[in-house]
């Protein structure tokens, strides 16, 4: 296996520095030229001032403003973050070893950088708050959905942990809070094809084979609410909610799912009322049998008026 090439600048807010390879073909006369015609995003004068300060670095170090282009080489620097409302509800860790760490994680933080979400993601702020640069996931959770996330500190142990998840050796439980349907008979196993197609939001169940399967069952009603306990066998997008708004009871909070409505992203109220409440996995390493339970609750079930508010 190739070992990863270390990338000549530090991290920054506990991110690595963008890695742009240069093409072998190409008729730019310099590497400024080709990065204005490679970010068109990225204002020119920006590029300018990122190259006179030194923030566009090789393996020998800050690049010239005139240096030529180097066909098959490499550059790094690091983008620039966008501006994000603070999500205002703490990480709370539930295991730490040498190898693990698992959290619980709130509504509306990502797990990971992507978009428009940096800084604002739970890897992010783990690697600094806990002083762990080389902290990575095991698995991702929807920005929405609430509990339990697996992190690997040792990254010499992160292909044995990824590959459970890969493999579907770790058992997941999630819980639910969604309207209570007395004509629905539960318990109940829901089998469906579930498309997402790129650069759309919501996917979709479709006629066909099925490729994703979830156990539903119920384990307490009042007030006309259900909590439900969700097993995932099979982890396509959305599985969770599109599964109980087939079954005619809508996950509460979901924006998605059955309208899809446009919720501002530094909108913190009425989160989706879901909730990765346990993993359980035969350990890789050790051999042993490991599970964690999430600390956390459900408000629309403690606290349904305090929710609907």
């Amino acid at each position: 296996m190739r070992r990863r090439q270390q990338p000549p600048l530090p991290k920054r807010h506990g991110l690595d520095p963008a890695r742009l390879r240069l093409p072998e073909a190409g008729e730019w006369a310099t590497i400024r030229d080709h990065l204005v015609e490679r970010l068109p995003r990225v204002d020119p004068a920006r590029i300018d001032e990122l190259l006179r300060d030194g923030g566009i670095v090789d393996l020998d170090g800050p690049i010239a403003p005139d240096a030529p282009y180097a066909p098959g080489g490499a550059v790094w620097f690091h983008r620039d973050l966008p501006t994000e409302t603070p999500v205002p509800f703490d990480i709370t860790v539930v295991h730490r070893d040498d190898d693990l760490l698992v959290v619980d994680k709130p509504h509306f933080l990502a797990t990971i950088p992507r978009g428009q979400h940096i800084l604002q993601t739970a890897l992010v702020r783990l690697r600094q708050d806990l002083e762990l640069p080389d902290l990575i996931p095991a698995h991702r959770l929807d920005r929405v959905t609430a509990g339990l996330v697996l992190f690997i500190v040792n990254p010499a142990r992160r292909g044995a942990y990824q590959t459970m998840f890969h493999k579907r050796t770790v058992s997941k439980e999630y819980e639910a809070i969604a309207p209570f349907d007395p004509e629905l008979e539960l318990p109940r196993v829901v089998r469906s094809r579930i498309v997402k197609e790129k650069h759309i939001l919501a996917a979709q169940e479709v006629a066909g084979e099925p490729n994703a399967e979830t156990s539903i069952e119920l384990l307490e009603q009042r007030g006309g609410l259900g909590r439900y306990r969700l097993r995932p066998v099979t982890g396509r997008t959305h599985q969770l909610r599109l599964h109980m708004n087939s079954l005619g009871i809508p996950i509460l909070g979901d924006d998605f799912y059955p309208v899809l409505t446009d919720k501002p992203v530094d909108d913190f109220t009425r989160p989706l009322q879901l909730l990765a409440a346990s993993l359980a996995f035969t350990d890789p390493i050790s051999g042993q049998p490991r599970r964690f339970d999430t600390t956390l609750s459900l408000q629309a079930w403690r606290d349904p008026d305090g929710w609907a508010g």
